[in-house]
């Protein structure tokens, strides 16, 4: 049980059920108003998109337990379930009576991210004891609080001994081109639609960005990790460029939806997150498409990324010398 102490503090709470790309960014929004408010940080990852219990907190599942992050205290594992938060809460939506709250409409989402957006910018507080950030909040904290998150939170050890075991078996001794396609598998992809308007077309981009990327420079010999989404990418891929490294996982069928998912387990989220940080030990890193939430932990940590325009899909960048090392 948590203190009673704590039933007089004054909390942000960071409820996200999506892909980690965007649980971990949003993480990082939340905290960073924690820190300038002096508040309590509750990660709640109850509902997750990878596990199928939906009172389990995904956070201790997937990543070590962490009681501070620079100061801000955190609550991250199943307590949860037994506190309370203390009202009033901000956005209002939650001071409604609890069965009220339990259907919330895409446009009260919305809504709440552009409140929640307005008080960050505003850098001021509200009096609520409990702010409640339940929306995707990227883009709403600065590369600063980004990098906190990523250097503070860390995989479960065994899951930092897979990434290590790759790393030492097919990483080591190479420059790796590391190459994320998000294709969707039939879900609604949203912002990243116009990549993908004409499918053959935007394999060949991919191909393209590849090929640029071996012109580079490398001073070891070069090798390509793919991460992806989609069976039918891993097969163009392989068919055009020999020893692609790929961490072995259990695909969906075509066109039936994402990989975050509950049908495919815990073993779903672990290989996520094997390919999110291996991305990040890349040398250099193809973001397609660049919107991808995904690869924001590589765009910050590897030294040279290629992305595609957003205005210009045919159109590539490389962007140099942004990487901090952690």
């Amino acid at each position: 049980m948590l203190d009673d102490q704590l039933i007089e503090n004054r909390f942000v709470v960071s409820r996200r059920r999506t892909g980690f790309g965007d649980c971990l960014w949003s993480l990082a929004a939340a905290w960073q108003y924690a820190q300038r408010t002096g508040r309590m940080l509750a990660v709640d990852w109850r509902g997750s998109c990878y596990l199928d219990q939906p009172f389990a907190n995904a956070f201790p599942v997937f990543f070590e337990p962490i009681k501070d992050i620079a100061g801000v205290s955190v609550i991250c594992d199943d307590q949860i379930n037994q506190f309370s938060f203390p009202g009033p809460f901000f956005p209002d939506w939650w001071n409604k009576p609890s069965i009220d709250c339990l259907y919330r409409p895409d446009e009260q989402v919305f809504r709440e991210r552009d409140e929640l957006s307005q008080l960050f910018q505003a850098q001021g507080d509200v009096g609520a004891k409990t702010v409640v950030c339940d929306a995707c909040l990227m883009w709403r904290c600065d590369e600063g609080a980004e990098r906190q998150i990523f250097r503070s939170v860390k995989p479960r050890s065994e899951i930092q001994s897979r990434i290590e075991t790759i790393y030492q078996e097919s990483f080591a001794g190479h420059s790796v081109i590391g190459v994320h396609v998000r294709h969707g598998n039939g879900e609604d992809i949203m912002d990243h639609a116009p990549y993908w308007a004409d499918p053959e077309l935007a394999m060949r981009q991919v191909c393209t960005a590849i090929d640029k990327a071996k012109t580079l420079g490398h001073p070891k010999p070069v090798r390509i990790f793919l991460s992806t989404d989609s069976a039918q990418v891993v097969a163009y891929l392989s068919g055009m460029f020999a020893d692609l490294i790929t961490v072995p996982k259990r695909f969906r069928s075509h066109q039936t939806g994402p990989l975050h998912t509950p049908e495919l387990g815990v073993d779903g989220g672990i290989s996520a997150i094997l390919e999110m940080y291996l991305l990040g030990r890349c040398d250099i890193v193809i973001r397609f498409p660049p919107t991808s939430a995904f690869t924001r932990y590589a765009r910050l940590f590897v030294p040279r990324v290629i992305e595609f325009d957003v205005n210009d899909p045919s159109r590539l960048i490389l962007i140099e010398g942004v990487s901090k090392g952690l």
